[in-house]
């Protein structure tokens, strides 16, 4: 993706390095508001599950909501019971705002949450975080609108997710097909860039967190789940569905007018490092042929039109010259956003002015296709004005197409070659413990807390040494990695 920003900041998938046993590898999130009864044995069941069926190490963080009854103590005895088990108390509700506080600050490599129901089997759990182990996917989710899932719920609630499914599809254009099923995961380094994009802190968080990912080329997993209805949920209908069209608004606002700096999240092309050492080769250009035909075929409709009404009240060269400077706008805009990948309104005025200059070549080429048939035929039928239009229009979108390419939107390099952009190194980043504070920094000193003053108990410690996390394969002859701990 080409941008006039700077380069993406995440590096090609990989396997998560299979060395010594550190920091956990998954740490799921059960975000809880007032929900004592069902706390403990959602907990306890999640635990048995995981510890029976994981082969790497694993954290459960209780992600308190500002809980007003019980929960809190009942997260602070499964803490102390369970040492798989982390507590953190929020002041403030939203589960927007508990996964950003808890994913922003774990270390571990894949961050995951399910509602504290667990109306999703549990079956699903490592089939959705093993495309991200693997380096395969950077996010993945649960769906229960797959043709293999299975899924026993009212119509009311049925009916309502699938509308919610089709305005998404239809506004913001998504290609995911469940964006509330409370169980998702994605890999800490695309969280870490990801989510400062996105700025909802309630139930639309998750949704606005997909469409982002999405648009910025990112791989979403999709994982067919079997889920049962809770009858006793506590989300509020009507509020949370005109929440979440607020948000669909606010989304496609950002994103109509490049407002979101989605080239952050760019991958490099190709995850095998032999990919990244082609040369000679036009990166992007078979993608770019295909966007710019597509705008093109659409500008030349759009052109014709134009034409047409301008030609019944004008001469056929004011016509042209009206309806070729219209539409160039539009097509230089187009080309920029969908062919080129530029975002963001840096530039535009001067792509704009470039795209004027191409302009004038193809009004070039057409009003001299136009001179040329009025002096080979005293009075031309209009059809034959238009198709000699054509005609000369595909000349022109030859040669539009490359100078938008080496001369208007090209590729970027410091060195001063275009044609094969470097990477900029990545800048070093400070290992942090869960509190955001960099290792070494005392708990409670002016770097604070994310999650607030309020703590059940003892912070839980990573390993210090090194804060790239290690797996250990469990093989049949080894000993439970767990068992130490």
């Amino acid at each position: 993706m080409r941008t006039d920003s700077s380069p993406g900041t995440l590096p090609a998938r990989e396997h998560l390095p299979a060395a010594g046993a550190g920091t956990p590898v998954l740490d799921v999130v059960v975000p809880v508001y007032n929900e004592e009864k069902d706390l403990q044995p959602c907990v306890r069941r999640l635990h048995e599950h995981l510890a029976r069926t994981f082969p790497y190490p694993f954290r459960i963080t209780i992600a308190d909501n500002a809980s007003t009854d019980t929960t809190p103590h009942v997260a602070a005895r499964l803490e102390v019971e369970i040492p798989e088990v982390a507590h953190v108390r929020l002041e403030q509700k939203g589960r927007g705002r508990a996964l950003r506080s808890v994913w922003s600050a774990s270390d571990a490599p894949v961050l995951a949450y399910m509602d504290v129901d667990l109306s999703t089997d549990l079956n699903a759990l490592l089939p959705l975080v093993a495309p991200l182990i693997s380096g395969h996917s950077d996010l993945a989710i649960g769906s229960r609108l797959s043709r293999s899932s299975r899924v026993v719920r009212g119509a009311k609630r049925e009916f309502i997710s699938r509308s919610y499914n089709l305005i998404l599809r239809g506004s913001l254009q998504a290609r995911f097909s469940d964006a509330q099923c409370g169980f998702k995961a994605i890999r800490k380094d695309v969280a870490q860039v990801l989510l400062p994009l996105v700025e909802d802190t309630g139930w639309f968080f998750d949704t606005e967190m997909l469409v982002l990912a999405e648009r910025a080329g990112l791989r979403i997993h999709e994982v067919p789940v079997d889920w049962v209805d809770d009858p006793d949920s506590t989300v509020h209908i009507v509020r949370t569905a005109t929440d979440d069209l607020k948000g669909v608004w606010r989304v496609g606002k950002a994103l109509a007018t490049g407002a979101l700096p989605l080239d952050r999240l760019a991958r490099p092309f190709g995850d095998d490092p032999r990919d990244r050492e082609i040369t000679d080769v036009p990166t992007g250009l078979a993608r770019q042929l295909v966007g710019f035909c597509v705008v093109g075929a659409l500008s030349t409709l759009f052109y014709l039109l134009l034409y047409s009404l301008f030609r019944s009240f004008t001469g056929p060269q004011i016509a042209n010259a009206l309806a070729l400077l219209v539409s160039a706008v539009a097509n230089t805009a187009a080309n920029r956003r969908l062919t080129f990948g530029v975002r963001g309104r840096g530039g535009a005025v001067r792509h704009q002015a470039q795209g004027l200059v191409v302009f004038g070549i193809g009004l070039a080429l057409t009003s001299g296709s136009l001179a040329a048939l009025d002096a080979a035929t005293a009075d031309p039928a209009h059809s034959t004005e238009l198709a000699v239009l054509v005609a000369a229009n595909l000349a022109a979108t030859v040669l539009r197409f490359l100078l938008f390419r080496a001369w208007v939107f090209p590729e970027r390099r410091e060195d001063g070659d275009r044609r094969h952009p470097e990477p900029e190194p990545r800048p070093t980043v400070v290992a942090q413990n869960p509190y955001g504070t960099p290792y070494g920094t005392p708990y409670g000193t002016s770097h604070g807390s994310p999650y607030g003053t309020s703590r059940s108990s003892a912070p839980y410690e990573p390993a210090r040494r090194d804060s790239t996390p290690h797996l250990q394969p469990v093989r049949p002859h080894d000993t439970d990695p767990r068992e130490t701990r």
